[in-house]
């Protein structure tokens, strides 16, 4: 098993906020993390910090890049099968946000509103010169995305049941399936957000 060494969050958003700063050009970091892990509050906290250091930065919600409910909820609103292979558009992640920004630094904030499930009829934007991208969301890895550099907000089993609402427990077995495809480039021990701890080595 790997060795975790404890780290305050604020320590480990300045550890990914360095890392980042290392990446040159445009560079999207992917920040993944089940909805209990809030990966969404991270990848902020990592944007803010990259602020201060005149590095241009930005977050974009894999939530805002779902397909529409008539698609995630065909079978059954507790499909695991489905949660896992179609309820968000990865494809569209890569076409709209990864691939234009490295091209021509121009990319889509969001694709789809899913409370309304509808249009979530952003504007592309246009990147100034070395934005850092940041990607939070469940299951972003193992999907053939292109990412510069990746992190890991894992939950044991016990931590995602305690954190889950119990309506969305269903989506606990597809992320921890999903997250043994790949090990991002920092792995965080999430069971306790105020005290992580980030694998050594």
């Amino acid at each position: 098993m790997p060795d975790f060494t404890a780290i305050t969050p604020n320590a480990l958003a300045a550890l990914v906020a360095d890392r980042a700063n290392e990446l040159s050009g445009f560079a999207v970091i992917a920040v993944e993390g089940a909805d209990a892990a809030d990966p969404m509050a991270f990848a902020v906290a990592v944007a803010e910090l990259l602020h201060t250091t005149g590095r241009p930065a930005e977050v974009v919600a894999l939530h805002d890049f779902v397909r529409p409910a008539s698609v995630r909820l065909e079978f059954d609103r507790e499909d695991e099968f489905t949660y896992r292979t179609g309820w968000f558009d990865y494809a569209a992640l890569n076409r709209e946000v990864l691939e234009p920004l490295r091209k021509s630094g121009r990319w889509l904030p969001a694709l789809w509103n899913e409370r309304a499930d509808r249009s979530a009829r952003a504007r592309i934007r246009t990147a100034l010169p070395g934005t850092i991208l940041l990607v939070a969301g469940p299951m972003l890895l193992g999907r053939g995305l292109r990412f510069d550099f990746t992190v890991g907000l894992r939950m044991s089993e016990a931590a995602l049941r305690r954190h889950t609402e119990e309506r969305a427990r269903f989506t606990i077995a597809p992320i921890l399936a999903q997250q043994e495809l790949e090990t991002p480039d920092v792995l965080v021990a999430w069971d306790h957000p105020n005290r992580p701890a980030v694998r050594a080595g």
